[in-house]
């Protein structure tokens, strides 16, 4: 496909500085760093007031970074096209701007944003910053979803807190109005056409004369293929899903008439005429667009998001702002580059030896990497195909760097490998295996119990990660290791409790966190979930090593 780009590899960055030169605020600039930390801030910040981030994968354009400016975000980070920022960059933008007032992170429900703005969040809190972090779920595409998807209604939140926040208000009454604007929010998308990725093949999955109702914002399947139609007819089954979501309620809405990408101008404007046909229509006293807001790169489709108004939103919505890309006024700015915060948050390990601990870190790496081309495979019926590389590369690391770690301190080590993970071994895996064993060798620190201080890890990972026993991932199989070990049982029952996990796991048809979630009952069954195999291999490697034949 046809694109106007130099590389493929470098269009965040290009994107986010042509952002910046073509800016009607003056008040705009990004952290230093590139390419791994792309940050856009508010030059003009004022500390004392609660300090509003947010951010995820990029191709959502103007999301986020057009909402940067005064009355709405203080600051967004950006990651890679479709991929959530890394934990430093998230870190480095609340270092920026939090003064004593604290700060909110406004984090869409998807795995890796989640985790990533989690361990990003729990870092600044160890360096004394004030943190709340709320969650925004508000697709009503799939009926029952645990963890619904998190769209256009951000956009809401954004909003409504930005106006509190403005009005000088504290973190605590900012995080209030932003989790019950969130919890209040609902919204739904229909397509004419998936996304294209650049560098990738487009593919072709919908006929000529079909639709997608209920897709997600990275060209995930929607919830059911409808014939296209009339635009009447397309906006009124859009409606019907979101009227039918209000349920009862008497309550008089805002709504977002968002542009997933590629829809004209006129197309748009006919759309919001279709939509003032629908009986939906009579409840909405304000609309906001048509416009682009939350894309999904060159998606040819539409997303409607309500809230449902009160007094006090009201008067936040018709609040002026100087984001550039919440409709209104345009003027050109220019580009200021500002340094990051001199604050160096890499922890030193003095390094010490223990040879047992070594060898069993080794033998588990060694188990990792011959288990790359396996947890691939299983990776492929579920995800994109990359668990077996993500804990390769995990293993390629700390391998690399065994002989400089604390091995005969338990809780300095565990601390360590979550450090060098987090810097490393990337995808929602690392994260998920960066928290787990942070909060571990905090909780070992307090009391030295492996399987306490791993069932507190693990806590930390539910927390975060969203998921729970059952979920189809990789707790299906730690937790039934670890609940053996505190039972007093043998590293040998648990390496078995964790293989009968994974097993589990292939009987499982629903998942209900990750990449998995979204797919097809039918495309899980019989496959073993990857992250549940790696670890059941990780207790059975222990277990041999610690074997009296060993």
């Amino acid at each position: 496909m046809k694109r106007f780009i130099n590389s493929r590899h470098n269009i965040v960055t290009e994107a986010l500085d042509g952002f910046l030169l073509s800016s009607p605020n003056a008040g705009l600039a990004r952290l230093d760093g590139y390419p791994h930390t792309k940050v856009i801030v508010r030059t003009d910040w004022d500390k004392s007031r609660v300090a509003l981030i947010s951010g995820g994968g990029s191709g959502h354009e103007p999301a986020h970074a057009g909402f940067v400016g005064e009355g709405m975000l203080t600051a967004a980070v950006c990651g890679e096209i479709f991929a959530s920022p890394g934990v430093d960059a998230i870190l480095a933008a609340i270092l920026a701007v939090t003064g004593e007032a604290g700060a909110l992170l406004i984090v869409k429900n998807y795995t890796g944003d989640r985790l990533n703005f989690g361990l990003a969040a729990e870092r600044a809190k160890a360096l004394g910053c004030k943190v709340e972090l709320v969650i925004v779920a508000d697709d009503i595409a799939i009926p029952g979803a645990v963890q619904p998807r998190g769209v256009a209604g951000t956009l809401f939140v954004h909003k409504i807190a930005g106006y509190m926040a403005a009005r000088g208000m504290s973190l605590k009454q900012v995080s209030r109005q932003a989790r019950a604007t969130a919890a209040s929010c609902l919204s739904i998308g229909l397509s004419l056409d998936t996304c294209t990725v650049p560098g990738n093949i487009r593919q072709d999955y919908l006929g000529s004369d079909e639709a997608e109702l209920g897709l997600g914002i990275h060209g995930e399947p929607g919830v059911s293929k409808v014939a296209v139609a009339s635009a009447n007819k397309l906006m009124m089954l859009a409606c019907k899903k979101l009227a039918k979501a209000t349920g009862a309620s008497r309550s008089s809405y805002a709504m977002i008439v968002n542009n997933l990408g590629a829809v004209p101008p006129l197309e748009m404007a006919i759309l919001v005429n279709s939509f003032a046909k629908t009986r939906l229509a009579e409840k909405v006293d304000i609309i906001i667009g048509p416009a682009h807001l939350m894309t999904s790169l060159n998606m040819n489709g539409f997303s409607l998001s309500l809230m449902p108004l009160t007094r006090q939103r009201k008067q936040a919505l018709l609040f002026d702002v100087a984001a550039n890309s919440w409709p209104g006024l345009r003027v050109r700015g220019k580009t200021t580059i500002i340094k990051l915060p001199e604050v160096n948050t890499e922890r030193k390990y003095k390094a010490s030896t223990d040879k047992n601990t070594q060898a069993i870190i080794r033998a588990v790496c060694r188990v990792l990497l011959e288990a790359e081309n396996d947890l691939n495979e299983l990776d492929t019926h579920t995800g994109d195909g990359d668990t077996g590389t993500t804990f390769a590369n995990a293993a390629r690391c700390v391998k690399k760097q065994l002989k400089f770690l604390p091995s005969a301190d338990g809780a300095e080590l565990t601390t360590a490998l979550s450090d060098v993970l987090a810097r490393n071994m990337g995808g929602s895996s690392g994260v998920l295996m960066a928290i787990l064993l942070a909060a571990t060798g905090e909780a070992y620190r307090h009391k030295a119990d492996w399987p306490l201080a791993f069932r507190k890890g693990v806590e930390q990972v539910m927390q975060y990660g969203g998921a729970r026993p059952g979920d189809r991932t990789m707790l299906d199989a730690l937790l039934p290791g670890l609940e053996t070990l505190m039972r007093g049982k043998s590293i040998i029952e648990a390496a078995t409790a964790a293989r009968k996990g994974a097993r589990a796991t292939a009987k499982m048809n629903k998942a209900r966190a990750g990449r998995s979630s979204y797919v097809h009952a039918d495309s899980l069954k019989g496959i073993t979930d990857p992250g549940a195999e790696a670890i059941a291999r990780i207790f059975e490697t222990i277990a041999d090593r610690s074997s009296p034949n060993s």
